[in-house]
């Protein structure tokens, strides 16, 4: 009967660990990466406000950089703001770069108070009564001199949440909720 002592164990393990992780495809690999920077930019269509900057830098989330994108995204009907999901702006940055463009989004709605949404969803059978928007996982968005369709399709491919199409409206709306369209 072998001993291995608690040291010797916790090495082994580590190297286990370093053997399974080289066997991951590097793209995978890539994609945890916690080195760079990660940077949005937005324009409140209803405010005219505009906030860009780096929200994510080397694996951390720059909490000033995301107060000021909340209160850009506010709902602007009652001037309240909330946190926005972190995911939300990681689906915005990767859509930015699967079409490979550097503008700013154009945003028609971000945070929506609970109230602020009763009023839209008596009005219109388009806005769910329990909107993703009241919890800042949801954005309707558009980007100049981007084709609304192809917008679409780019949010479709990367499979990160619900895309729904508003092509009289000029918009679309992306979320952070199942992966869903319509």
């Amino acid at each position: 009967m072998s001993i291995v002592c608690p040291a010797r164990r916790q090495l082994l393990l580590g190297l286990g660990g370093v053997a399974m992780f080289s066997m991951i495809p590097s793209k995978v690999q890539a994609s945890r990466s916690t080195t760079g920077v990660r940077s949005l930019g937005f324009r409140n269509l209803h405010t005219g406000e505009r906030g860009q900057g780096s929200y994510w830098v080397d694996g951390n989330y720059q909490s000033g950089i995301l107060s000021d994108f909340s209160h850009i995204l506010r709902d602007h009907r009652r001037n309240e703001s909330a946190p926005m999901d972190k995911r939300l702006y990681d689906l915005l940055f990767k859509l930015k770069e699967s079409l490979n463009v550097d503008q700013d989004f154009n945003v028609i709605s971000g945070y929506r108070s609970p109230k602020t949404n009763a009023m839209l969803a008596s009005k219109s059978n388009g806005v769910a009564k329990k909107s993703y928007h009241m919890k800042g996982m949801a954005m309707d968005i558009a980007i100049p001199d981007v084709n609304l369709s192809h917008l679409r399709e780019a949010a479709i491919e990367l499979k990160l949440g619900g895309v729904g199409y508003y092509p009289q409206s000029g918009f679309i709306h992306v979320d952070t909720g199942p992966v869903r369209t319509w």
